[in-house]
């Protein structure tokens, strides 16, 4: 399930962003002196040959090797480039990789990644909210001494172009542009990565009439969403076989929905649910009314305990924002 593969890269972490904070301060220049584009930046740069990939594959590249059309840009793009150890992190590691994602959603993908006009990191405040060429806005959270964009760590900054600034991060920012329902369906059918997942989250929804509530844009939720495997090892678990996303269908209706109860919170605070930037270890009510406790946050993820999982349930991919909520995938169902 490559996907869904969470590849850690903490051992170069540290030398990664000291090596990424000498270039992009030896980038810096007054912008009349700049004569590379955001393109080209990107091409010149050690560190992000996997986005110089995904430009020329999504066909992004041409629009940030020029200047911005839009009215009131200046001419001018802001882009969060992930580096190659982001795009790692959710199993693309190579090129070739890029073929998981379909080509639509690559193309989105990095659309969100970039807004209109220059905003430059002095400029940043936290719970602000920043817009991108995809339409699904993108939050700047303050945690610590540390900033980030959404759940993804801001790690050098203010690198300027003929035609915009650079920022870098240490994930791939997520967003479907739909709300939690239909982003499940979304990744269930295929349409987001080529191999489908969330099929089995998307069959118990279904059955567990629990759609509505997670299409109701009034209320905005963090969910912690199963894989297909976390489903098929619940099976075992229960003593009942799921090997096919049908096979949800074999358990009680109420226990299904109060399984499903237990993934969603209501953790009020600014936008649309909780990035892993904005969550702190301690103690959060689902739902259903039953607790989980979130572990340490480490490398911008964090671990969910609860009473009836023998093991943490970890985060595999974070943060996929949606129009009510945001949406983490994780290895385990959360058994309370």
């Amino acid at each position: 399930m490559k996907k869904f593969r969470l590849i850690k890269t903490t051992n170069l972490l540290t030398l990664s962003v000291f090596i990424l904070s000498i270039i992009f301060t030896s980038c810096k220049k007054n912008n009349d002196d700049v004569d590379q584009t955001i393109s080209q930046i990107a091409v010149s740069m050690k560190g992000f040959s996997q986005l110089e990939a995904a430009a020329i594959q999504g066909g992004v590249a041409v629009t940030l090797s020029n200047k911005n059309p839009a009215a009131g840009s200046n001419g001018d793009f802001t882009v969060f480039a992930p580096t190659n150890e982001a795009f790692a992190k959710i199993g693309l590691v190579n090129p070739s990789d890029l073929i998981a994602l379909q080509s639509s959603f690559l193309t989105n993908v990095l659309l969100y990644h970039v807004n209109n006009g220059s905003t430059l990191e002095s400029s940043f405040t936290s719970g602000a909210v920043l817009p991108s060429l995809l339409n699904p806005t993108k939050r700047i959270v303050f945690r610590g001494s540390d900033k980030y964009v959404n759940g993804s760590k801001i790690i050098a900054t203010n690198v300027e172009a003929d035609n915009g600034i650079v920022h870098a991060i240490d994930r791939v920012l997520l967003a479907s542009g739909d709300n939690i329902a239909n982003t499940t369906i979304f990744f269930a059918q295929g349409k987001g990565f080529v191999k489908p997942e969330l099929t089995f989250l998307l069959e118990a929804v279904l059955y567990a009439g629990l759609a509505p509530a997670l299409s109701d844009a009034s209320t905005k939720y963090t969910v912690f969403a199963p894989t297909n495997q976390a489903f098929m090892d619940l099976g075992k678990i229960l003593g009942v076989p799921i090997n096919q996303p049908s096979d949800i269908r074999k358990l009680p209706m109420a226990t299904v929905q109060s399984v499903l109860l237990s993934h969603v919170f209501n953790l009020g605070g600014v936008g649309a649910g909780s990035f892993t930037s904005e969550l702190y270890p301690g103690t959060i009510t689902a739902l259903n009314g039953k607790s989980v406790t979130l572990g340490a946050y480490t490398n911008g993820y964090l671990t969910i305990k609860s009473s009836g999982n023998s093991v943490p349930v970890n985060m595999v991919i974070p943060d996929v924002q949606t129009t009510n909520g945001v949406v983490h995938v994780v290895d385990r169902v959360i058994l309370n």
